[in-house]
């Protein structure tokens, strides 16, 4: 792959350029881990019923989530209903996704996700000295003990097991790497998920930690669990593969608590057009995704939001309405990351408003199958009539509006 993939994307020559490329140490395979059914469902306000978190898993399977995250099953008994008709699915829809869910280091919590039928659990103790002591009020050795005890009970029942341990991005790097160690040492973990539950590593740091706990442990697979508190959960996910962690944990649109997770579209549109690794997920069942979960939460999706956004593909101000305009048949790239087709969006389209040019209002006179043979003054005089409806209604305008205008000025027909 290069920078520029005819009809696909273009950014910049220098994120191929062989000097960076040499620095980066991702993984021969990375996996997605879509925790929107449980993480994502922690965003304050947000429920999803049972049919619901059915229904959402289903279209992550088929748009190639490798692995989803289902849920709590100690939550609550539909939740448990939900993660159980999930995995009964999947199966029966020769889906290849793998089902995981949430669990406390209690032996009956591990019972429960493996009657549901899970293919793995994600087992979470606090990870950071100063959470286990204040928050938890837990003594080390105990936590050392429940971690050691649910995970080889796990592997007995047969489950692969992440060790999730809490805050481990603010933890003192050794107390970290030296619980890991007990853990993995005494129990039976198949990964270890560096978790950044406040959302608090840099790039940079996200890469040192990765780098530390995969020198201490070569050979365990290292996730990444990174939250966005500070606008950087993709970066820090990057970041985190390419120093070597081979699962990414994300949330469709980046929902979650406070400021969200690391989100879905961005990471892996990041991954496929930035760095030229397509990690097999269809990524124009993206918007769908997106809109599906707006239906069900009832939150909107930002419009500008990206990969997903409804207005991410459109432009209302002059100057970049014209550029589209004049390069849009020769490549659409020119005025493009990555195109619309491989998101599932629509075809770019310019809007009317304050800020739009005569391109703007040529173009929907066309729509609306007007006569665009307007005198200079004509069309400055319409043109200051839209921006000036614009000011008043503080949006940009609708074809009704648009028509009225139009109208007044008698412009014919085409």
């Amino acid at each position: 792959m290069s920078f520029h993939e005819d009809g696909k994307w273009w950014v910049s020559p220098c994120n191929y350029d062989p000097e960076v490329l040499s620095k980066l140490e991702f993984p021969e395979k990375i996996e997605i881990l879509d925790t929107t059914l449980r993480d994502g469902e922690q965003q304050p306000s947000i429920i999803l019923t049972k049919d619901e978190k059915v229904r959402f898993a289903l279209e992550l399977a088929e748009a190639g989530v490798h692995r989803i995250e289902a849920g709590t099953p100690a939550a609550l008994k539909e939740d448990a209903d939900a993660i159980r008709e999930i995995c009964a699915e999947i199966k029966r829809r020769g889906l290849k996704s793998k089902v995981y869910c949430f669990v406390r280091c209690m032996k009956q919590d591990v019972q429960l996700a493996k009657d549901c039928g899970v293919d793995g659990i994600i087992t979470e103790m606090m990870g950071s000295e100063h959470l286990l002591k204040y928050g938890k009020k837990w003594e080390y050795q105990r936590a050392v003990d429940v971690s050691v005890e649910a995970s080889n009970f796990a592997h007995e029942l047969g489950l692969q097991v992440s060790f999730f341990p809490a805050d481990g991005s603010r933890a003192d790097l050794d107390y970290l790497l030296n619980f890991i160690g007990e853990v993995n040492e005494k129990g039976h973990i198949d990964s270890v998920t560096l978790v950044d539950t406040f959302g608090v590593l840099s790039p940079e740091g996200a890469a040192h930690r990765v780098h530390a706990i995969r020198k201490r442990f070569p050979g365990l697979p290292v996730e990444c669990h990174f939250h966005d508190d500070f606008g950087l959960g993709v970066a820090t996910t990057l970041a985190g593969l390419a120093a070597g962690a081979s699962v990414a944990h994300v949330t469709v649109a980046g929902i979650g608590e406070r400021s969200g997770s690391a989100q879905l579209e961005a990471v892996v549109m990041a991954l496929k057009c930035l760095y030229g690794i397509d990690v097999g997920i269809k990524t124009e069942k993206f918007k769908a995704l997106a809109e599906s979960l707006e239906e069900m939460t009832r939150v909107p999706i930002h419009p500008i939001r990206p990969i997903v956004g409804d207005k991410i593909f459109q432009w209302e101000t002059g100057l970049p309405s014209s550029l589209w305009e004049n390069a849009k048949n020769v490549d659409p790239l020119i005025m493009l990351p990555y195109s619309w087709t491989l998101t599932g969006h629509r075809m770019p389209r310019l809007l009317l408003g304050k800020k739009s040019g005569k391109d703007n209002v040529r173009v929907w006179l066309e729509n609306a199958h007007r006569s665009t043979d307007l005198s200079k003054e004509q069309m400055s005089q319409l043109l200051t009539a839209i921006k000036e409806k614009s000011y008043a209604v503080k949006r940009d305008l609708t074809m009704d509006e648009f028509l009225e205008i139009v109208n007044a000025f008698g412009i014919p027909e085409a």
